[in-house]
């Protein structure tokens, strides 16, 4: 299994970094992000590199499926899963050329994480004895749609998005080949790090393309929907640990734009990522810390994994806690020379 998990990965990465090649001269015709006050590039950039990390995905796991590597009974889910995918980048391919209003964007998101959840795996519960069935489902497709979106919101500078998730999908693939998490999920994780690892080179500071709305939206349900497996498989406080630099960021931020009666759906520049940068972090020095914490998540996250007794899984949780919240009030402050 680790094999096919690296072949899967390779595939993914070489599809994606080919189609950023290929398609590159296309996004700068029909979507070129200029700078503006909140942007944190200077000049005007293609985006839509999200469509190349997407093909490989989808790529690696169509030939993972015609070799066999795929066990049949999670192929109708797997592929319901890819066509919310792609309907929620179609969604952020539109807004990326011709802005979309904020409600429509919503609704036809929220679209695509219930049906996702509804029909991918209704089997699937995280927490029977303490909710019912409905409310859980309630507060899984809030979630779900959360995650969408603040994946979307923290793809703000180079390589963030690549420093945040390809750890947490390195982590989930080698969950995946250990037989923590099922084979099929195991090999979506191990398609979009490739993908991701392929879009990489392109995004390097200075990034000469962006994933766009058309990639952040997608990677951010697949994400989702993989922490949702890994949850449902008894390692809640895992999937909780895995994300929680991208969650406390994009949340708090979030209800502190609240509490001053912002409009949360326009762009700015109030994540403690960009803060950084405007304390004299460089783009390279934010990502690389970044990147770093996440590392240490997925320790902590396969620690609570290897032992599941309560005192680890607290403890691993409050030290993940107390990491992410060091790192986000460094961000916070000046950085001395």
């Amino acid at each position: 299994m680790v094999m096919i998990t690296l072949l899967t990965v390779a595939v993914a990465g070489h599809v994606a970094w080919f189609l950023c090649l290929l398609l590159r001269p296309l996004m700068v015709r029909y979507a070129l992000a200029r700078p503006n006050a909140r942007s944190s590039h200077q000049v005007p950039t293609p985006q839509g590199g999200g469509i190349a990390v997407l093909g490989g995905v989808v790529l690696a796991l169509l030939l993972a499926g015609a070799l066999g590597l795929l066990p049949a009974q999670a192929r109708p889910a797997l592929a319901l899963v890819l066509a919310a995918a792609v309907l929620v980048a179609g969604v952020g391919a539109w807004d990326d050329i011709a802005p979309l209003p904020a409600g429509l964007r919503l609704g036809l998101q929220t679209v695509a994480v219930s049906v996702v959840l509804m029909l991918a795996a209704p089997e699937l519960r995280l927490l029977p004895d303490l909710l019912p069935l409905w409310a859980e489902r309630a507060l899984c497709i809030l979630a779900g749609v959360w995650f969408v979106n603040l994946v979307n919101f923290m793809d703000g500078i180079d390589w963030i998005t690549i420093a945040g998730i390809a750890p947490l999908c390195a982590a989930l693939a080698a969950a995946g080949a250990l037989g923590v998490l099922d084979p099929a999920s195991g090999l979506l994780a191990a398609a979009l790090l490739g993908g991701l690892l392929g879009f990489a080179p392109l995004n390097r500071p200075v990034a000469k393309i962006f994933l766009g709305d058309v990639g952040s939206l997608p990677i951010g349900l697949l994400t989702a929907w993989l922490l949702y497996r890994l949850a449902a498989e008894g390692a809640l406080v895992a999937a909780l640990i895995l994300p929680l630099y991208h969650v406390l960021d994009s949340t708090i931020t979030l209800l502190r734009r609240l509490a001053r009666g912002e409009k949360v759906w326009q762009a700015h520049r109030s994540h403690f990522y960009q803060q950084a940068t405007d304390n004299g972090f460089s783009v390279s020095q934010v990502v690389a810390r970044v990147a770093g914490l996440n590392l240490g998540l997925a320790v902590l996250a396969g620690l609570t994994i290897r032992f599941p007794a309560t005192a680890v899984q607290l403890g691993c949780l409050t030290l993940a806690l107390a990491l992410t919240a060091l790192l986000l009030a460094r961000f916070a402050r000046r950085r001395t020379a």
